[in-house]
């Protein structure tokens, strides 16, 4: 089985030992939304397809923290419009990189997990911050966030299409370039938690 019926997964896992457990690239014709199957076990969001898990953040990409900064527009809330995206997207990079877009999204992935956050944590009155690991499940989760709002934001006001902006974004992520939102915001996590360490 391929995923999409089109790109063959096989052999293809990540190099990065933490992020092992917590990706699963098992093939899927028709990736859709979990419906909640694995809601009831911890840690299950690592038995959830990759590309499952970026198309579920495609659906709600206008959300910053606990508030919607833009509007989530067509994308929210419609797995199938966020399926059609997702297919697009993968034809894109497949013909603009020449090479397994599945692969491609996973390099994205890696180089975007970041490895340190800030926690701020309360003593006394003060409010002190302080330098954390980040889990291994939380990386993958802010690397797809990240890349989901960064395509979204870049299509919002754009004649490009959002297939065409989230492609870009997962092809700057893979270069390690500054035009990738989700490799601005690695930085900006790991250069706060450098000054409060």
């Amino acid at each position: 089985m391929k995923m999409f019926g089109k790109w063959d997964v096989e052999g293809i896992e990540p190099e990065d030992p933490g992020l092992k457990e917590q990706i699963n690239l098992e093939p899927m014709l028709a990736p859709k939304k979990s419906h909640g199957r694995h809601a009831g076990d911890r840690f299950s969001k690592n038995e959830v397809n990759l590309i499952e898990r970026l198309m579920n953040h495609l659906m709600g990409p206008g959300h910053r923290g606990d508030k919607h900064k833009i509007s989530s527009g067509r994308c929210g809330g419609d797995s199938d419009s966020a399926w059609k995206i997702m297919k697009e997207a993968l034809e894109i990079i497949e013909e603009r990189e020449d090479n397994n877009p599945v692969e491609v999204l996973l390099e994205a992935v890696e180089n975007t997990a970041l490895v340190e956050e800030v926690s701020s944590y309360q003593v006394g009155s003060i409010i002190k911050r302080k330098a954390v690991v980040t889990a291994p499940q939380r990386r993958v989760d802010l690397s797809l966030r990240h890349m989901a709002q960064g395509a979204y934001s870049n299509s919002v006001g754009s004649s490009k299409d959002m297939s065409e902006c989230l492609a870009e974004e997962i092809i700057a992520a893979r270069n390690e370039e500054r035009e990738s939102y989700a490799v601005r915001q690695k930085e900006r996590f790991e250069r706060e938690a450098e000054g409060a360490r």
